[in-house]
């Protein structure tokens, strides 16, 4: 249950606001930066250490004067407003720097392996936004099936299916501007196959039977607007998502933020909004030419904080519609997204290092470097030329090429695993050829 603010009078809000605006107050101005840092809301905000001349409630009145300052109305229809803070205003600095700074003009991501990465992202986005909605298998499970293409075979691995066929769909199709027809068809591409009733897949609820609620009390926290406003609505998200000289300008990161939410907000379908409000986020940052998104797993880092992703929303509606909650939730969730990104390139590039040091064996190409630092650290590792295909996104005959030349030099052998299929494991003659660089390996 979310506790509501203390209702604030408006003078106590002017004098709170002309304190700070002539810095007469400076340990209070220092003490309400921070809790801006990270938009904290009422019940963060009331255990703070506070100065003796002043109540939690006083310092409340503060922080919302604070935020008053740079208030701009976002979407009249409903009340929704943000106050950009100056924190927001850093995250987003850093991250256009890391996006079409050093980031978008360098080779970070090291060019032989673009493809590689591109796929394990885009399975880990799929993935995790899926198991957001309740979708419940592992995620070996999960990214056996997507990179092998085998038909899915439950409800879950129909929902993660979908997503990550949804997410292509949207990279293919970036460059074209929103309108009802895509929305429709990003959520039938989202939900084909999982819906109680087939028929809502790529259509607009036509009742207000929706709410959303919460997942174990199953307490009611959000009453989305009629489903006869949805037209309107879909009018104004189309323009504001189209708008490509807007007369209030708000960063780009910020309004995919915003579409993000408002999609959520207004419940559009009868199932499938989280995942598809989440879609339109990817494809809005995409549309801007933050293509470096494609890279990030994003869900995954709000799926690990999934209750301060569900309360950032009941903030915005417990404190007067105030989006700040949701757009500062998300802009740190994109910093982490990049940390874990520069982590996982270097974690790539370290086992690349230590597979590079098989080339010494002589005609052995990147890729079959590759699968034999596999088996030196796995042993008892068995592969397939169809987990290969998929490890490397090359051909099969590139595939059972590199296998074959290992076969050919005992560093793997060939094994049955039914009347058809074949798998490799580790040869008679890999730890005799392999011995030399194991004091180079770590």
């Amino acid at each position: 249950m979310i506790e509501n603010p203390p209702i604030l009078q408006e003078a106590d809000l002017f004098h709170a606001y002309r304190t700070l605006s002539k810095g007469e107050n400076g340990e209070i101005a220092l003490l309400v930066e921070k809790i801006n840092e990270h938009y904290d809301y009422w019940s963060e905000v009331k255990y703070k250490i506070i100065p003796p001349s002043i109540t939690h409630k006083d310092l409340w009145t503060y922080v919302k004067a604070s935020r008053m300052q740079n208030r701009m109305t976002i979407w009249p229809t409903y009340g929704i407003s943000l106050s950009i803070t100056n924190a927001m205003q850093r995250i987003c600095h850093e991250l256009d720097m890391r996006f079409a700074g050093v980031w978008g003009n360098q080779l970070v991501i090291p060019e032989e392996n673009k493809q590689q990465y591109l796929l394990s992202s885009l399975m880990e986005e799929a993935i995790s936004s899926s198991q957001m909605e309740g979708a419940s298998t592992t995620r070996k499970v999960a990214k056996d099936m997507l990179r092998k293409k085998m038909t899915p075979k439950d409800s879950s691995q129909q929902m993660i299916y979908n997503n990550y066929q949804t997410i292509q769909f949207i990279t293919e199709n970036k460059d074209k501007p929103f309108s009802e027809e895509m929305l429709l068809r990003i959520h039938q591409l989202m939900t084909e196959g999982t819906l109680e009733q087939a028929e809502d897949a790529g259509r607009f609820r036509s009742n207000n039977h929706v709410v959303v609620e919460n997942g174990i009390t199953h307490e009611i926290v959000h009453t989305p607007p009629s489903y006869q406003e949805i037209p309107q609505f879909i009018t104004h998200l189309r323009d504001f998502f189209n708008e490509e000289k807007p007369l209030v300008f708000i960063h780009p990161i910020i309004r995919g933020i915003i579409v993000h939410f408002m999609l959520a907000y207004v419940h559009p379908f009868v199932d499938g909004n989280g995942r598809t409000a989440r879609a339109l986020f990817y494809w809005y940052m995409l549309k801007q030419g933050y293509n470096l998104t494609e890279y990030l797993s994003i869900s995954r880092i709000i799926a690990r904080s999934k209750k301060s992703y569900e309360k950032a929303y009941l903030y915005v509606e417990a404190d007067q519609h105030d989006l700040g909650y949701f757009v500062s939730y998300h802009l740190h969730v994109l910093e982490q997204a990049f940390n874990e990104l520069q982590q996982y390139i270097k974690r790539k590039t370290d086992l690349q290092k230590q597979a590079s040091q098989f080339l010494r064996l002589g005609d052995i190409n990147p890729r079959q470097a590759e699968i034999i630092r596999l088996f030196h650290d796995n042993p008892h590792e068995v592969i397939t030329v169809k987990d290969m295909q998929a490890k490397f996104s090359i051909t099969p005959t590139t595939a059972k090429s590199d296998i074959t030349g290992l076969v050919k030099r005992g560093i793997l052998e060939e094994i049955a695993l039914n009347k058809v299929k074949r798998g490799y494991i580790k040869g008679a003659a890999f730890d005799k050829l392999t011995e030399n660089r194991k004091g180079d390996i770590r």
